[in-house]
């Protein structure tokens, strides 16, 4: 639960920010008359994120065992890669962000309405559709009923609740930080997503090696246990994966992490300050 409550958190994030700096600039620039707009564009998104992710979660039912399997293994990997994108992205281009975020808006203004909805749309959209790919693969792989859902439901509205304190001007913290320590938590979690995808794939006789177990330490830690299900709701832990789950999380996890945990002179240039606006009535 706390992995789902931690994608809801970080993915919800990243959104309300990209909405709060979008409706600060329109009231200071005195364009409240094109909030209607904006928040059609931001609930068009939310719209077509919730389409997607049901879709995802009803359109593979009726499928048979092994196409759900194939689809959900492959499904697996192309989250892990836009949630490794994101959390480099984010980190990279953080500080850049609002100025980015405001020359499209001003393009938007001058273009008319229907740009305006659209770069709302296309801001919002892109975070929200990842975010429900991610999180369907990743609730799939807790697989403990309820919890992950509501882990995420409640990172989302904690996220809405932080977005709204940003921009009342009631709170301030570190995003540089906040998004390090998020991503780097975050690359943990898509490395088991990505275990767990190749599991499927191998189910799916699309990858060798599903009778080979690397180690099977099912006896000392019941995967029905409540540190067994707290193992796999957080890293998505598994007491007997194979050789190739256990090579492939490997070989993701330790590359990755130390490159995005490297104080890299780029980022360093690009890394996200905190900042804060103003309170605007």
């Amino acid at each position: 639960m706390f992995s789902n409550y931690l994608i809801g958190l970080r993915e919800g994030l990243e959104a309300s920010l990209i909405v709060c700096i979008l409706v600060a600039y329109l009231v200071k620039t005195g364009n409240k008359d094109k909030l209607v707009p904006l928040w059609l564009g931001v609930g068009l998104a939310a719209a077509l994120s919730l389409a997607f992710g049901a879709g995802l979660e009803f359109g593979t039912q009726e499928l048979t065992f092994t196409a759900q399997e194939a689809i959900g293994g492959a499904l697996s990997i192309i989250a892990v890669g836009l949630v490794t994108w994101m959390v480099f992205w984010m980190k990279r281009t953080a500080r850049n962000l609002k100025s980015e975020l405001q020359g499209k808006l001003d393009a938007a203004l001058a273009m008319g309405t229907g740009a305006l909805v659209t770069t709302a749309f296309l801001a919002v959209g892109r975070e929200g559709l990842e975010t429900s790919l991610f999180v369907w693969r990743s609730v799939h792989a807790a697989g403990d009923g309820a919890g992950p859902l509501i882990g995420v439901l409640l990172g989302i509205g904690s996220s809405i609740v932080l977005g709204w304190l940003f921009y009342r001007g009631a709170l301030r913290i570190n995003l540089s930080k906040f998004f390090t320590w998020t991503g780097g938590l975050l690359v943990v979690v898509a490395a088991g997503v990505l275990a767990y995808g190749v599991h499927d794939l191998q189910e799916a006789d699309f990858l060798p090696g599903l009778t080979s177990k690397a180690f099977d330490i099912s006896e000392t830690i019941p995967p029905d246990s409540w540190y067994g299900t707290l193992l796999k709701g957080t890293v998505n832990f598994q007491p007997d994966p194979t050789v190739l789950q256990v090579v492939v999380w490997a070989l993701y996890l330790i590359p990755v992490l130390a490159l995005f945990l490297a104080p890299s002179p780029l980022f360093k240039r690009t890394g996200a300050e905190p900042q804060r606006e103003p309170h605007t009535s």
